[in-house]
């Protein structure tokens, strides 16, 4: 029979509409100011962190809906901005420098959604706002790094070239060969030319030693500069992929500087903490020939060094460098199976593998040590202005027994918490800074265009929505009402499907929405004026329903696929903002089709369905 519906079809859109209100539903309940409280890595939030917290606030008379305590620290959410404001002050002074206390926004919907995962899309910078960091890359640094690659580099190649030279050592801009003869260092000017053509070199002589002098050219020393900043920002968009930000925004500016825009984020804390941590390892043997104490009284063995274990204890560790973390290919947190302790599982690359497992093979029953290395970077006031430097912190995290041969695969133990194992297994896996950086400007932000942008935005899908239904009512009277209500189900269906990617919607995102509300009538409007057509030809009421549909199908088909192209090319080439406008549309275009197509016919099933219709109102 015609215009009849199986039953499987109407329970698969009935679904379809509970799942999408379901997940559209937390979007109504907004947002509660909240702050984040996290720890330190030396530190932990524990539930006399919570009695602390919870007693100073009510000592206090400051009103707060909740406190929860979980694995990321404590969420403390209040009933406006005013006592949150009120709030960071007093808790950041009570718990001082060993806690972060964040500004957030934690999303207001009650328990039972969030337990089917029901969660509110994020809003961006341009609509609710979060983290502007400015970022600047030291430039010292990469310039130190490079000229010690260089050394290390002059030295090797002179050595394979039989080349006799007396030291390589930087001096002020450029780096300073010594050689015995003249003959030497004429052979390793030769030498040098062939391999590094970007160096530029003079020779000279003094007191009787014959010098090579190597300078970089302008145009290298820009090179190095550029390929650490794009290393940089490469390696701040791995680790912002592993937080799960939606719709970042990192890129260059200047020739030093990086900006970065997270916006919807929930922790804000840990990103200022990964995305500034410059965190990598060195694995070394332990000097166990020679004495520590005579390295505290000042007289280190050559070829050691002294460092300090996280108790303060000294331990004297050989200079040579096992392998460094830019061998680690992967890491992940996990436990130690046999204390039960936070450990990091690491895995290296073939050259990593091939070092360590040369070294455990060799070096059986002896001690190796890993060291964590960070730059902080510290501002201090000097002479009235503000001066900010960065320091080098290194300490020994593990001291362990090599019991076996290893190689590709091992575990890192000594770790203090199992964020510090979560967050050290992200750093390692997002890869190292190419050099330090330090943040020069952070801010939290606010609306751009303040909360007139979100008003102005649901007012202009809302009256767009209002000329729409109108029309169609007016137009196609009947028929209209179901095509109006298939547009209100679409919008759901957009929101819901937004809320489940947890996507980010932007200013141009609800552009793509306020677009999709225009289109997903013209699925409809093709269709209506098909059955009218059929209906001027003397087909029956139910024969032109049907050919309405069948027949319109193809021309909708080809219609929206061509503009879902165009959404998908827009996503892969376009910015921040234009993705944003492509994800939207995209997802429109596919709601809308579903809706009009086996939306709309579900209900003119039902309504005109099996009927003796004599005429048609359309």
């Amino acid at each position: 029979m015609l215009n009849r519906y199986p039953p499987w079809k109407y329970v698969l859109i009935l679904v379809v509409l509970v799942v999408g209100i379901l997940y559209a539903l937390p979007n109504l309940y907004g947002s509660d100011p909240a702050l984040q409280i996290s720890a330190t890595r030396t530190s932990q939030v524990t539930s006399s962190t919570y009695s602390q917290v919870q007693n100073l606030l009510k000592g206090n008379d400051v009103p707060v809906r909740n406190i929860v305590l979980d694995e990321t620290g404590l969420l403390v959410r209040f009933e406006n901005v005013e006592d949150q404001l009120k709030s960071n002050d007093l808790i950041r002074n009570m718990l001082g420098e060993d806690y972060t206390v964040a500004l957030n926004l934690a999303p207001a919907a009650p328990a039972w959604l969030e337990s089917i995962n029901a969660l509110p899309m994020y809003l961006g910078l341009d609509l609710r706002g979060g983290l502007h960091f400015l970022m600047e890359v030291d430039s010292e640094t990469v310039m130190k790094q490079a000229y010690e690659r260089y050394i290390n580099d002059l030295r090797g190649l002179l050595r394979s070239k039989k080349v006799r030279y007396l030291t390589v050592t930087q001096r002020g801009e450029a780096l300073e060969l010594k050689f015995r003869d003249s003959e030497n260092r004429d052979r390793a000017d030769r030498v040098i030319r062939g391999e590094y053509r970007e160096l530029e070199l003079t020779d000279s002589e003094e007191g009787g030693t014959f010098l090579l002098r190597a300078s970089l050219s302008e145009a290298a020393i820009l090179e190095i500069k550029k390929g650490a900043l794009q290393q940089n920002v490469t390696t701040l968009r791995n680790r912002v992929n592993e937080l799960g930000v939606a719709e970042p925004v990192i890129q260059q500016q200047g020739d030093n500087r990086i900006v970065v825009q997270l916006p919807g984020i929930q922790d804000s804390a840990r990103a200022k903490e990964i995305l500034s941590a410059t965190a990598t390892l060195e694995f070394r043997l332990v000097a166990v020939e020679q004495s520590v104490q005579e390295a505290l009284a000042g007289k280190v063995p050559v070829g050691t060094r002294l460092y300090k274990e996280r108790d303060g204890s000294p331990i004297l560790l050989k200079k040579r460098i096992i392998i460094t973390g830019d061998r680690i290919t992967h890491a992940n947190s996990g436990f130690d199976q046999d204390s039960a302790s936070p450990a990091v599982f690491v895995n290296l690359d073939g050259a990593g593998a091939n070092a360590m497992g040369k070294t455990t093979k060799e070096n059986l029953g002896k001690p190796m040590a890993v060291v964590f290395i960070e730059h902080k970077s510290e501002t201090k006031e000097v002479n009235g202005e503000l001066v900010t430097r960065t320091r080098k912190v290194e300490e020994v995290i593990n001291v362990a027994t090599i019991q076996g041969v290893f190689s590709k695969r091992f575990q890192i133990t000594g770790l203090d918490s199992v964020n510090e194992s979560r967050d050290l297994a992200l750093l390692l896996r997002a890869g190292a800074l190419a050099a330090p950086i330090r943040i020069v400007e952070e801010r939290t932000i606010g609306p751009s265009l303040g909360q007139d942008n979100i008003d102005q935005g649901t007012r202009s899908v809302v009256i767009g929505m209002l000329f729409v239904i109108v029309f169609m009512f007016m137009w196609y009277r009947g028929f209209g009402l179901v095509a109006n209500t298939a547009l209100l189900v679409n919008l759901v269906l957009i929101v819901a499907v937004l809320s489940m990617l947890q996507a980010t919607l932007t200013l141009p995102g609800i552009a793509g929405i306020v677009l999709t509300v225009g289109m997903a009538v013209d699925a409809n409007v093709l269709i209506f004026e098909r059955i009218r057509e059929e209906l001027r030809n003397g087909n029956t009421p139910q024969s032109s329903i049907n050919a309405g549909y069948e027949k319109a199908l193809s021309t909708i088909a080809d219609a929206n696929i061509t503009t879902l192209i165009a959404a998908v090319v827009l996503y892969i080439f376009g910015t921040g903002p234009i993705k944003g406008f492509a994800i939207t549309l995209s997802i429109g275009i596919v709601t809308s089709m579903f809706t009009a197509i086996m939306g709309t016919r579900s209900l003119v099933n039902l309504m005109y369905g099996g009927r003796a219709l004599e005429k048609l109102t359309i």
